[in-house]
């Protein structure tokens, strides 16, 4: 096997697993670590891929700026931001609940935990254990349909007192979000 197929099947596995140790590569193609070493050197100068403290990883694409929601490319360096980590050790930050919820759709075999801040206290939050509150009157100039998250129900159900808005927990809140987009985008 010529060294590009090396490269070109080297890649295609990062993609399937996300993360490989170097002794895995070189039992799989057969070939010496120095050689798989070799492989990896233009890979890792065109910033394909990238060393981990288990091996090797692909790069992850860059976005518009380091703090960019990574679904629809808004400033996600604010309270209402979710944090989605992925079982590669890649960590991808979202604008609002709304775009973590959606993103989590999309990629929710490839993540190990998603977190989110309570609108509130500003305190971490599992996301999967939060509360939504979608639909409010407060105008939080963010994406559509608005969704905030809160760590316990009952301050959600006073929110929802004040400002409106349907209550949802987290399966909830993407179905409806789900349903709510039908395609469109969430930016407006």
């Amino acid at each position: 096997m010529l060294p590009i197929e090396r490269q070109q099947q080297i890649l295609a596995w990062l993609e399937q697993q996300g993360t490989l140790r170097v002794s895995d590569i070189s039992n799989r193609l057969n070939v010496s670590e120095m050689t798989v070493y070799r492989d990896l050197q233009p890979l890792l100068g065109q910033q394909k891929i990238h060393k981990t403290s288990n091996g090797i990883s692909l790069t992850l694409p860059s976005y518009a700026s380091a703090d960019a929601c990574s679904y629809c490319y808004k400033h996600a360096n604010t309270r209402m931001s979710f944090h989605i980590i992925k079982k590669n050790h890649q960590v991808e930050q979202t604008c609002c609940a709304h775009c973590g919820l959606l993103r989590y759709r999309d990629i929710q075999t490839e993540v190990v935990q998603i977190i989110c801040r309570d609108y509130l206290k500003d305190t971490t939050v599992s996301a999967k254990m939060a509360t939504y509150l979608l639909k409010t009157n407060l105008l939080l100039n963010c994406c559509e349909p608005q969704v905030i998250a809160f760590d316990q129900l009952k301050q959600a159900q006073q929110f929802q007192t004040g400002f409106g808005g349907e209550i949802y927990n987290f399966e909830q809140a993407m179905d409806r979000i789900t349903a709510e987009m039908n395609g469109s985008s969430c930016c407006k």
